[in-house]
């Protein structure tokens, strides 16, 4: 490998695959008795026309700023139900979009299904939802590494019972529209005491692990498809981007992190110097850390990392409420401009989070188990030809201006985001960065 392969970003770098399964339905919709749906392709095809011709480009943009919302319930029914003291990170765009596939997919006799979807995703018809889901795809979720933005990639898969019929419309909304790969495979035969079902978990789950470096593996557990499934769809949704500002690694330093059970622990700390995206509110403050960005003057796409942080060491529940119950929050709590800090550090932290996720849906008419594994790591590191596009405020000279501190040494909240569209790629909270 060479030296500048070696200096290759590894700022943040993020990895998600995600499934749905045993959805048990109503007596009317018991054929899909135990279906196991892992999440969808999102599309790249930039020409696809949505069939719904009365949704504009502005209509989709201000339709998606419903999604942030959605993100943030999702984010506090995950922690609170699998989370609420560790370390978490989950994807919402991905689930939003195994939701949308599965509604695109439904027949006339999984109307009800349907309707939950839409519910819980607080959309007007399937057609908004394919309109949101090809924005994204052709527009958030675009590899920009040749144009020095983030490395995006994502595969899709589906395998659907060979013995149940498909129709070329289905077949095409697979392939098309989301994407994905199609595979008809056996999930009925017993041979001696080895079930087919279980031959395509193995082989699913080695389709993860291929397809995201070996980084997710055993995203469908034992026991999690069966003779009784139907289909199952998957995704790896894979991110990976360089800080506009990297952190020098002679900067960063061990400090203590406090936990929420009163004791410390020693982790390494990032720090700088250069002036932050930073925003003081009534309990919080919320820091903005933007990726590098796309050459490219046709596209005004751009990624950034937020975090949460409550004034007091104890009040992330407290902040993760606001943020989950307050319409529009995440919109309304963006740091305009770059300020002078004072104390500025933030963890380097590296997670995965793997978890069932039915708690999402409990209060819903449907029963439905999820699961989805995340990985996740941040550290200093930029790129060399990152240090000639450098992006830099001139000093104003207005020296009696207070800086602000941002020292991240106790529980916070992180988001990563597109900030045209307000996507959430990413959503986690940061208890012990030493776990």
């Amino acid at each position: 490998m060479d030296r500048k392969e070696k200096k290759q970003k590894l700022d943040t770098s993020g990895i998600t695959s995600l499934s749905l399964s045993k959805m048990h339905l109503n007596p009317s919709l018991s054929k899909n008795k135990d279906l196991v749906i892992t999440s969808p392709s999102l599309s790249k095809n930039k020409d696809l026309v949505i069939s719904s011709p009365s949704l504009s480009k502005i209509d989709v943009r201000q339709v998606m700023k419903k999604q942030n919302d959605v993100a943030m319930l999702l984010a506090r029914k995950a922690i609170s139900a699998v989370a609420k003291n560790s370390n978490f990170v989950f994807s919402p765009v991905s689930i939003s979009a195994v939701l949308t596939m599965v509604a695109a997919s439904c027949d006339e006799e999984s109307e009800e299904l349907r309707s939950f979807i839409l519910s819980f995703l607080r959309s007007s018809s399937t057609d908004e939802l394919n309109a949101v889901f090809h924005e994204i795809a052709s527009f958030v979720l675009v590899d920009g590494r040749k144009k020095g933005g983030p490395k995006i990639a994502v595969v899709n898969g589906v395998w659907m019972e060979q013995s149940l019929p498909v129709s070329p419309s289905l077949k095409d909304i697979f392939e098309n529209f989301f994407k994905a790969a199609f595979e008809q495979v056996d999930f009925r035969t017993k041979f001696l005491l080895f079930l087919k079902a279980e031959q395509v978990r193995m082989e699913v789950n080695s389709w993860a692990s291929r397809h995201t470096n070996g980084l997710i593996k055993n995203l469908l557990p034992h026991g999690s498809v069966t003779r009784l499934t139907d289909r199952i769809h998957g995704t790896a949704l894979y991110f990976k981007g360089s800080w506009e500002k990297k952190f020098h690694k002679s900067m960063t330093e061990r400090k203590p992190f406090y936990l929420v059970n009163g004791t410390t622990v020693s982790v390494p700390f990032m720090s700088s110097s250069h002036k932050q995206y930073i925003e003081s509110y009534n309990g919080f403050k919320v820091l903005s850390l933007p990726y590098r960005q796309d050459r490219d003057e046709d596209t005004d796409r751009g990624f950034s990392m937020y975090f949460y942080l409550p004034d007091m060491k104890d009040g992330l529940d407290n902040l993760l409420k606001r943020m989950s119950s307050t319409p529009g929050f995440l919109d309304s709590h963006i740091p305009k401009e770059k300020v002078k800090v004072g104390e500025f550090r933030i963890p380097k932290f590296k997670i995965e989070s793997g978890f069932e996720a039915s708690s999402y849906f409990n209060n819903f008419v449907l029963d439905v188990s999820m699961y989805q594994k995340v990985f996740i790591e941040i550290d200093e590191e930029g790129t060399e030809a990152y240090a000639c596009t450098d992006f830099h405020v001139p000093y104003n000279g207005c020296s009696w201006v207070r800086p602000i501190d941002f020292v991240a040494d106790h529980p916070f909240v992180f988001l990563i985001r597109e900030y045209q569209t307000g996507t959430v790629l990413f959503a986690g909270q940061i208890f012990d960065p030493s776990a």
